[in-house]
């Protein structure tokens, strides 16, 4: 098997089972390998190590002792520093919260523990999740594995540098905009954005609930396809503390399914223009689907320009006046960027405008959906371009890297409530990866990763990052 530290789940389940492998030499390697990456990438807010080796110990007795093992025995996982894990600070980036220490598992964490993963620690984020570079006051930027002087994206971003860089076989990010699929680009890794209630988002900060439940929600990152379904399987599931969540079963994608399947090409003049390497990714992801017998062709699909701007209003005004009863009368401790956020999302939201918004929101959805009624999977990329330096992101209009302009691919799901996953196809000249998007219809995230599947096998092997 390949070090430790890039070994799939795949891969350390099975050597776990066959008693090749003890789950404390696997938790060793990964926390020696965090020790050798947090100087560079500085991708952790808490470091669980004392925790991790006891769980450690207690897997291995359970493989010695003949014990039922879960589809996550030994696995080391990392989870986004906004999602409780118990006794653990989860501050979401900000000084505000920075004493706060979660009460209990979030179910997902609950879920991921009984499969038998043992949690390292958790990540790092931009204040309140609210950006596309992981920079804050309580734990500093995170670097890109690929690049020290690139972002590693936002608003997952230290989770995408962590298993980018082998300090975790997988873990768990969230997304409101782009928050997985983003640092799974710039990064080179994989990350599912799910239908908002496939995996609940119970003990996320900030609550997903009301019409913003629409908007956020948690999904699995990892290396692969194959680990990103896995961790799919055992955290999705209903829970009565997400409103939205749905107790749609797992089902299983065959190769009859996919035979002949039509896939758009997505074109709207509404998402602006990428770059000639992300096009280049993009064709490249499309002609191997067409050669394994997928028909691929272009769909232009129409209220995309209307799914942007709706989504601004929520995750722009309606989320702005939300926090501004929370941070007022403490707005030194908020970052640069935070604060930049709220200084150009402030707006008066009135009863009128939320009402319109959340039926105009069902009515885009509906649109978009007939408009996919015989194309159930759409190819795109994650945005324009790839990960940008340090500091170049900004919500500034008119900015190269404006977030309102570079992120709009990934944006409308969030809105429109898609399934969406960004695989790696490519790498830059730069040498900077490449991922794209496959997006699918509502609660059909079997299908979009079934479809990802076939272009990371199309692409070849994982490349690690230079570091």
């Amino acid at each position: 098997m390949k070090t430790f530290h890039y070994a799939s789940i795949a891969e350390i389940t099975a050597s776990v089972r066959s008693k090749k492998l003890s789950p404390v030499d696997i938790v060793n390697a990964h926390l020696n390998r965090i020790e050798a990456m947090r100087p560079k990438l500085n991708a952790f807010v808490h470091i669980d190590a004392d925790g991790a080796r006891a769980q450690a110990r207690r897997a291995e007795n359970a493989v010695h002792s003949g014990a039922a093992l879960g589809p996550l025995h030994g696995v080391p996982i990392t989870i986004k520093s906004c999602i409780d894990v118990a006794g653990w600070s989860c501050p979401a980036g900000s000084l505000l919260r920075k004493d706060y220490a979660a009460p209990s598992d979030a179910p997902l964490v609950a879920r991921l523990r009984e499969a038998g993963a043992i949690l390292l620690g958790n990540t790092n984020t931009p204040e309140f999740l609210m950006a596309y570079e992981t920079d804050n006051l309580v734990s500093g930027k995170t670097s890109n594995p690929w690049d020290l002087s690139r972002s590693a994206g936002g608003s997952s971003g230290g989770e995408a540098a962590a298993i980018a860089s082998g300090c975790s076989a997988g873990g768990v990010g969230s997304d409101g905009g782009g928050s997985i699929r983003v640092p799974a680009h710039f990064c080179g890794i994989c990350g599912l954005k799910p239908t908002p209630g496939r995996i609940p988002a119970t003990g996320h900060f900030p609550a997903g609930v009301g019409a913003f439940a629409w908007i956020g929600v948690v999904g699995p990152m990892a290396r692969t396809i194959a680990d990103v379904r896995t961790l799919f399987e055992v955290m999705a599931g209903p829970d009565p503390g997400d409103a939205r969540s749905a107790p749609v079963p797992i089902c299983k994608i065959n190769d009859a399914q996919l035979r002949g399947l039509r896939v758009g090409l997505l074109e709207s003049d509404a998402l602006g223009l990428v770059d000639a390497e992300t096009d280049g990714a993009l064709q490249r992801a499309a002609n191997d689907l067409a050669a394994q017998g997928f028909i691929v062709e272009p769909l232009r699909l129409q209220g995309l320009e209307r799914a942007i701007e709706l989504w601004w209003f929520f995750f722009g005004p309606a989320i702005a006046h939300l926090f501004q009863r929370s941070i007022a009368g403490r707005e030194e401790k908020l970052s640069a960027i935070f604060y930049e956020y709220l200084q150009l999302a402030e707006a008066p939201v009135t009863l009128d405008d939320l009402l319109d918004a959340c039926a105009n929101r069902d009515v885009i959805r509906a649109t978009i959906l007939r408009q996919m009624g015989d194309v159930p999977i759409l190819l795109s990329p994650v945005c324009t371009t790839t990960a940008f330096r340090h500091g170049e992101g900004t919500w500034r209009p008119g900015a190269k890297q404006c977030y309102r302009d570079t992120m709009r691919f990934s944006q409308w799901l969030n809105l429109a409530g898609f399934p969406g996953v960004s695989v790696p196809v490519s790498v830059s000249a730069e040498g900077l990866p490449i991922g794209i998007q496959v997006i699918g219809r509502p609660f059909e995230e079997e299908l979009v990763l079934a479809v990802a599947e076939r272009i990371e096998n199309g692409r070849g092997p994982w490349q690690s990052p230079p570091i």
